[in-house]
C-alpha cells in the first residue's frame, strides 16, 4: 500500500485546488518532470495553462518558500526570463490545501480528509532545450546571470539555507549513511572516503576566503533552462540559497577540462558586460561538483520511500551503483587535490 504523502495528492485533488484557487480549468492535467515536489501543467478555459507547484511536506517552512517567490517577484520586475509566482487578489502567492478547500463556498466536504499540502501557481513559459555548443548562446546566458547576479548581490536571503558544505556535503553523507540504500559492507570505506572528500572541499573553500555570496539560483543545469525566441528562460529556483556567484556557472559547463575552460571564455566573456566575476572562484568549481555528488547519494537514499523514486532510478539500491559512485567521489577528492 502507498502511504506516502503524495500519494493522496490526486488528479481530483490537484484540480480541485487550482479551481479553488480561482482558476477555472479544462480538465487537463499532465505530471511535469518533478521529483523532489509535484509540479503539474493545468489545462485553462480560453486561456494558457498554468503551473501548479505543490511543495514537498517538510522542506521547507512558509518563510523560505516565500523568500523564492519574493526573489522571483525581484527578478521578473527587472525584466529577466522567469516565471514569478501568480498572486492572488489579497497579494498570497502560497496557499494551503486544507485552507484552500475549508473556503471554498461550493463544497461540503470534510477538510480532515484533504492534504494539507502548500501549493503555488505559476506562469507557463515556452521553450526548448537550450543548445549550449554555441559560442553565442554561452555569451548570451552569461550576460542573463549577470543581469541576476546584479540583483541577488542587492540583498540576501534571511531564512534560507546557504548553499555551503554542510547542507551539500555534510547532511548529503549523514543521509546515505541513514538511508537503506548503501551496502552494509561499503558503509566504512564509503564514510572514510567523503569525510576526506569533505576536508579537501573544506581547504579549498578557505583558501577562497573571503569569499562572496550572493542570491543565486543555485541548481543552474540546462535541464533549468528553457530557449525560445527571445533567448534564455530560467526555470525551477526551488534550490535558490546564498552561494558564491561560480554556483550559478559550473553546471553549465561540460565535464572535460578542455571543453570546460573554453566554455567558461564564452560565458565569463558574456557576464563581464553587466557584472565582474571574482576569478578566484573558478578553483570552487571542482570542490562544487564534489559537493553536488554527495548531495545527490544523500538525496536518493532520503527520498527512495517515495514511489516515483525506485520507478526513476531503479539502480538505486544497486551495490554496483554505490561501488562505481564511491569511486567517482575518491576519484573527485585525487582531482582536486592535483589542482591545487
Amino acid at each position: 500500500m502507498n502511504t506516502h504523502p503524495f500519494a493522496r495528492l490526486t488528479p481530483d485533488r490537484v484540480l480541485d485546488a487550482v479551481e479553488h484557487l480561482g482558476v477555472v480549468t479544462d480538465g487537463r492535467l499532465f505530471a511535469l518532470n518533478s521529483f523532489e515536489n509535484r509540479v503539474y501543467l493545468v489545462g485553462r478555459e480560453n486561456a494558457d495553462p498554468i503551473i501548479a507547484k505543490f511543495y514537498r511536506p517538510g522542506r521547507f517552512t512558509d518563510a523560505q518558500i516565500l523568500e523564492e517567490h519574493a526573489f522571483l517577484d525581484e527578478l521578473a520586475e527587472a525584466d529577466l526570463p522567469v516565471a514569478a509566482a501568480i498572486r492572488d487578489r489579497d497579494g498570497l502567492s502560497l496557499s494551503r490545501m486544507t485552507e484552500v478547500f475549508a473556503a471554498a463556498a461550493d463544497r461540503a466536504e470534510d477538510v480532515s480528509s484533504i492534504p494539507d499540502f502548500r501549493v503555488a501557481l505559476f506562469p507557463k513559459l515556452r521553450g526548448r532545450a537550450p543548445e549550449l555548443e554555441s559560442t553565442e548562446n554561452l555569451e548570451w546566458l552569461g550576460r542573463l546571470i549577470a543581469r541576476q547576479h546584479q540583483i541577488g548581490a542587492a540583498g540576501v536571503f534571511k531564512t534560507r539555507p546557504p548553499i555551503s558544505v554542510e547542507l551539500l556535503g555534510d547532511a548529503g553523507l549523514d543521509a546515505t549513511l541513514r538511508g537503506p540504500l548503501l551496502p552494509e559492507g561499503l558503509h566504512k570505506r564509503f564514510e572514510q572516503s567523503v569525510r576526506a572528500l569533505l576536508q579537501v572541499v573544506r581547504l579549498a573553500f578557505d583558501n577562497a576566503a573571503p569569499l562572496r555570496r550572493l542570491r543565486a539560483h543555485g541548481d543552474l543545469h540546462p535541464g533549468n533552462l528553457l530557449w525560445n525566441e527571445q533567448g534564455p528562460v530560467f526555470v525551477d529556483y526551488d534550490d535558490c540559497g546564498m552561494a558564491p556567484a561560480i554556483q550559478d556557472l559550473w553546471m553549465l559547463l561540460p565535464g572535460d577540462a578542455e571543453g570546460r575552460d573554453q566554455a567558461l571564455m564564452s560565458v565569463l566573456e558574456g557576464y563581464s558586460v553587466f557584472r565582474e566575476l571574482d576569478l578566484s572562484q573558478i578553483a570552487l568549481i571542482e570542490p562544487l561538483r564534489a559537493l553536488r555528488l554527495v548531495h545527490y547519494g544523500g538525496w536518493l537514499s532520503a527520498r527512495f520511500e517515495d514511489p516515483a523514486f525506485p520507478l526513476a532510478f531503479p539502480f538505486g539500491n544497486s551495490p554496483r551503483f554505490w561501488e562505481d559512485h564511491m569511486l567517482t567521489l575518491e576519484q573527485q577528492r585525487e582531482r582536486i587535490e592535483d589542482a591545487g
